[in-house]
């Protein structure tokens, strides 16, 4: 008896997140914990406008803390969106305009598992293929890139760590994901005139 109520509870659960999961990407914003304490909104002054996007910090605790750590050195200053693919995500904040890759803190543990999906707007940490490598890179998502989402703690499935979302100046992103693009050396998708983050700062 017990095993069977336990089956049921297992179904519903499924087909409640997957309700839930179909919701969201159909356009609703997803449930969040932005926190309220200081560092939660940081804007983004680039050459094509301002985005200003508000942090997850209670969902991305650590990752977030990493971020806000290069935020206030100034790290991002100077840095470009150096891989842009239309309909995919912006990506930056680890280049100079020369394509030299600017040196960091070490890596930060992938917190993919708070639940947070790579939706339009959401701002998520760039890795190499190993889950726990990111540093200071990240990317905007351009349109829902939940194939990007974690699935399982190994390999590929780990997936992709949001920590913030674009609150203002999605205008801005979209200029950007429509730039002219090149390959430079071993590197693709670079924007032929670059798109620079001239500043970086907290709002509140």
């Amino acid at each position: 008896m017990a095993s069977r109520k336990l089956a049921t509870l297992g179904v519903g659960l499924a087909l409640a997140l997957l309700l839930g999961g179909s919701r969201a990407e159909a356009g609703r914003k997803p449930r969040t914990a932005y926190g309220k304490k200081k560092g939660s909104v940081v804007a983004l002054v680039t050459t094509q406008g301002t985005i200003q996007i508000q942090l997850y910090l209670k969902k991305a605790p650590r990752t977030t803390a990493n971020f806000l750590k290069y935020v206030a050195s100034g790290f991002y200053n100077g840095t470009i969106f150096h891989r842009v693919i239309r309909n995919f995500m912006i990506q930056g904040g680890g280049l100079t305009k020369l394509l030299v890759k600017k040196k960091t803190l070490l890596p930060i543990p992938n917190e993919a598992t708070n639940g947070l999906s790579n939706l339009r707007g959401t701002v998520a940490m760039a890795r190499t293929s190993n889950p726990h490598s990111a540093t200071a890179q990240f990317f905007i998502n351009v349109v829902n890139n939940t194939f990007l989402d974690h699935k399982a703690p190994r390999g590929n499935l780990w997936g992709y760590c949001v920590f913030a979302r674009v609150i203002s100046g999605m205008d801005v992103v979209d200029k950007i994901r429509k730039v002219a693009t090149r390959r430079v050396g071993g590197k693709a998708n670079v924007p032929i005139r670059p798109v620079v983050i001239k500043r970086v700062y907290i709002v509140r």
